[in-house]
């Protein structure tokens, strides 16, 4: 492995809050935002990090920043060309680090489904859709969707974020910005799952961020990532059950096993799972860019 695992960063005297996975940094109108390596699970952040995942995630965002070209708040990934405080370590920053815009982020969690599966599939068997919104009777789990389906939800400091419906949603921000973020993630979305299919991946589902500067509303935080979305092998799929997966699945089924009753903290993860979660995100990296992961 490239290094030890980054559980978290420090960096002089700048303002910093942390998020599950992230340490976002205030510098005035731009922020930094380092992805550690550390992983959730069932509403918890586990004691033991994946190494490189922070890489991955920062890696595979800029990746897709720029093969999308949808606008967004990302400056750069190169921390040498970031104006960070005299005498801070740049070698634990490197690949997992981006200098952002500052937004003023939207309270809503973008989600696009193309696949049934998770919440949508738990919510599909108890009334046939999927917030609000009407399927087909008889599909089974993991089924493709007729269409991409647009699934917002609200964004929750701790816990679970909570799925709403469109109309909900429009109450939240205003129509104009609700109809807008929904055009803007079904694109994304597509363009997306599209190119990764081509490269052997199905993106059954992913949640996108947005924040506004100004009038602009802009994508902001990671995209496409093995985090923020479900990845599973195209060769592999089946549906009519779950699917093989290059996400966390490999951590979530080990802590279900563990015996593990998820109201303490949770059990450190034995050295297989993390190696082999570490090997997927790699895998899922390398297969979508058709590049070689840099901090092998």
């Amino acid at each position: 492995m490239s290094q030890a695992v980054v559980l978290q960063t420090s960096l002089s005297s700048l303002p910093v809050r942390r998020g599950k996975v992230r340490d976002i940094f205030d510098l005035g109108d731009q922020l930094l935002l380092v992805s550690t390596d550390r992983i959730s699970a069932f509403d918890w952040v586990l004691p033991t990090g994946i190494p490189d995942k922070g890489r991955v995630l920062t890696q595979l965002s800029a990746f897709w920043f720029d093969l999308l070209r949808e606008p967004n708040h990302l400056v750069t990934c190169d921390v040498e060309k970031m104006d960070l405080p005299e005498g801070v370590d740049r070698e634990p920053l490197s690949g997992r680090t981006m200098l952002v815009r500052k937004t003023t982020v939207t309270p809503i969690e973008c989600v696009v489904r193309g696949y049934l599966s998770g919440s949508g599939w738990k919510e599909y068997q108890q009334n046939g859709q999927v917030c609000g919104v009407q399927l087909p009777p008889g599909l089974k789990e993991s089924d493709r969707l007729p269409e991409p389906i647009f699934t917002p939800a609200t964004k929750e400091e701790s816990g679970h974020d909570q799925n709403i419906s469109f109309e909900r949603m429009a109450e939240i921000v205003g129509i104009e910005v609700a109809t807008e973020l929904k055009r803007r993630s079904l694109d994304i979305y597509r363009r997306g799952a599209e190119y990764a299919l081509k490269r052997g991946i199905i993106i059954a589902d992913t949640k996108f961020e947005f924040g506004q500067i100004e009038d602009e509303l802009i994508l902001i935080d990671e995209v496409l990532t093995p985090d923020s979305s479900r990845f599973w092998p195209a060769d592999q799929y089946k549906p009519g059950g779950g699917q093989p997966s290059y996400d966390k699945q490999f951590v979530r089924d080990w802590l279900i096993t563990s015996g593990w009753d998820k109201e303490s903290q949770p059990p450190a993860l034995p050295a297989d799972v993390v190696t082999r979660t570490r090997e997927k995100y790699i895998e899922a990296y390398e297969q979508i860019t058709g590049q070689a992961f840099a901090w092998k």
